[in-house]
């Protein structure tokens, strides 16, 4: 049976001041905590309703209503892990670094980080406003890409000041289509704000503005998702700078 305390405790991960106190986070659902029990992550603590995971660590076995309790899901998984938050490794200078602006919807964190895991990008790096990586929602929305891809917040103008990355591509409505930018193998790109884009400050640490060209004539469309348009960017830097 769970005790009040645990509850206590992991009820008040939803919040970055108590992740950031207890240096733990929350993990749900049966696939996504065998990716972070086969990761360098180390668990905590593991609640499930049935036995069914492989971990060297004690299960604890609990109620469905133990489980609602606790489970920041509308409709609970089977199982609920607690993880330690790990120290950020290292940012690699060589490949592509995906840079991200004050992204503020976890789901939009979560699948941009899945989507570095899919096209094979290591190091995303991300401005201190940027919703922390950590919250259930983005860990969720990661299914389990999180464990594969090295996440580091940072002040991201000094860090594109004090490194000399070149280039550094950002991602404006404005910019040259991608499809005539000679992309590299090596550099930042950068991406917005949902609502704001690109901070202005970083603006003259940018080499290149790029954009998705839009082929509906009527403009109707004002923006893309960000989320949607890192997919398109990274499938287009894979596409033109893949070694054959």
């Amino acid at each position: 049976m769970l005790s009040k305390n645990q509850i206590k405790l992991i009820t008040g991960l939803d919040k970055k001041k108590y992740r950031n106190k207890h240096k733990l986070f929350v993990v749900e659902g049966l696939k996504n905590i065998q990716e972070f029990l086969n990761s360098d992550f180390e668990l905590q603590d593991l609640y499930a309703v049935e036995d069914r995971i492989q971990s060297d660590g004690k299960i604890q076995i609990i109620s469905n209503s133990e489980l609602r309790k606790i489970s920041f899901l509308t409709t609970p998984n089977v199982a609920l892990a607690t993880f330690k938050i790990a120290e950020a490794k290292p940012i690699k200078k060589d490949g592509l670094i995906l840079a991200l602006d004050t992204i503020s919807d976890p789901g939009n964190l979560g699948t941009i980080i899945r989507l570095c895991d899919w096209f094979g990008i290591r190091d995303l790096v991300c401005n201190l406003k940027t919703v922390d990586c950590y919250n259930p929602k983005v860990v969720q929305a990661t299914m389990g890409s999180m464990t594969r891809v090295n996440i580091t917040y940072l002040d991201l103008e000094d860090y594109l000041k004090n490194n000399n990355i070149q280039p550094v591509y950002g991602a404006f409505m404005d910019g040259i289509p991608v499809y005539s930018v000679d992309l590299e193998n090596n550099g930042v790109l950068i991406l917005g704000n949902e609502a704001n884009g690109i901070h202005n400050s970083l603006g003259d640490l940018i080499t290149t503005k790029i954009s998705i060209p839009q082929f509906n004539n009527s403009n109707k469309t004002e923006s893309l998702n960000v989320a949607t348009a890192t997919a398109i960017l990274l499938s287009e830097f894979k596409r033109r700078t893949i070694e054959t």
